[in-house]
């Protein structure tokens, strides 16, 4: 930290900067000899004779450090440099009393108030100089290395935002490869899980209570609905007839075995990934699985995509049964809606219906 703060103050000392000071005092020779000696450093001088004016300059104006005299009519210095510590804007301006005053109680209520230094009367010039030289470019070190630390935080922050959006980009990509992945070995086409995203998705949309972040993790989520087939019997994936009863208790267990895999993330599209595969063949009655959960002890994203999954599976081929109507599979989802599916949910599709058949057919 050091070596740091000396690469800083390095740079302000090469910067050349000419800095701003104010001097404040009620006596105007006193305010020449100090101004007369500052000069040698280049300074910007600016003077007030009294402490109304003095705080009005230093609102009006960015200061690198103030003399301030204490003995002065109407407001002292004292109050002055009170004043100016309460302003949030200015109360970090460095503050040298300067003054006649030489007693202890007077140079510890000086630096009580905030001041930095307090110098007596008469002074000597270079002690002036040098602390005034000091004061400055401590104050401007200060400043550059705020400055610093901010643009560090917006760049770490910038970076942090890149990183995390890369990584649910990955995140996204990877949903999508096992996804497909799993329909590689189930009956179904790749294009199933990207109709099944898209239906959700518009559900979703048109649902009067969901945020547009939800919408975006149920479009990238569903996709991962049947992630669990991906462990089940080849045999009873592809098997053409009925399935037994025992092949179905097989069948059943994509969804537990989805849950086994994600439940443990703590990434959002993830989570709500794990929430759709377990639940998503509930059914509104209490009659699904593989917990029997009812109405609305279903998440939302489970019972949205409980009716994109259906919609879509009946409207197309698969190697047990041949493709539905868009009329007769409109026909299913309405006709169940308080057994299988959520009423609400139902209405909002029998509502758009004419949307979702274009996208069951993309």
């Amino acid at each position: 930290m050091l070596v740091y703060f000396k690469i800083i103050l390095s740079k302000v000392i090469q910067m050349n900067i000419n800095y701003n000071i104010l001097v404040v005092d009620d006596v105007v020779d006193n305010i020449q000899v100090a101004m007369n000696v500052l000069k040698e450093d280049n300074y910007n001088l600016t003077f007030a004779l009294n402490g109304e004016e003095a705080l009005s300059l230093t609102n009006e104006n960015d200061y690198d450090l103030i003399l301030l005299d204490i003995m002065m009519p109407g407001l002292d210095g004292y109050d002055v440099c009170k004043l100016i510590k309460l302003n949030p804007e200015k109360k970090d301006i460095p503050i040298i009393f300067l003054t006649a005053k030489t007693d202890i109680e007077s140079i510890s209520k000086a630096f009580s108030l905030g001041a930095v230094d307090y110098i007596t009367k008469p002074f000597n010039p270079d002690e002036l100089l040098s602390r005034t030289r000091n004061h400055v470019e401590l104050y401007k070190s200060r400043q550059l290395l705020a400055q610093n630390n901010l643009s560090l935080k917006i760049k770490h922050k910038l970076e942090t935002a890149r990183l995390l959006t890369e990584l649910e980009k990955t995140q996204r990509e990877i949903i999508y490869i096992l996804a497909e992945l799993t329909e590689a070995v189930s009956d179904e086409t790749g294009q199933h899980i990207k109709r099944v995203a898209n239906i959700s998705r518009l559900l979703a949309h048109y649902h009067p209570t969901l945020s547009e972040e939800d919408v975006d993790i149920i479009y990238c989520a569903a996709p991962m609905h049947d992630i669990g087939k991906i462990a089940v019997n080849q045999d009873i994936l592809h098997k053409p007839s009925a399935l037994t009863y025992e092949e179905f208790e097989v069948m059943k267990t994509h969804t537990t075995l989805a849950h086994q895999v994600l439940k443990n993330s703590d990434r959002k599209i993830i989570k709500s990934a794990d929430i759709i595969a377990m639940q998503h063949h509930e059914k509104w009655d209490g009659s699904g699985y593989p917990n029997g959960l009812k109405g609305d002890d279903i998440h939302i994203y489970g019972r949205i995509v409980a009716i994109a999954d259906v919609f879509d599976a009946l409207t197309h081929k698969r190697v047990y049964k041949d493709s539905w109507t868009p009329a007769d599979a409109t026909a299913y989802i309405e006709k169940n809606a308080g057994t299988h599916f959520d009423p609400a949910l139902v209405q909002i599709f029998m509502d758009n219906v004419e949307e979702f058949i274009v996208l069951a057919h993309v």
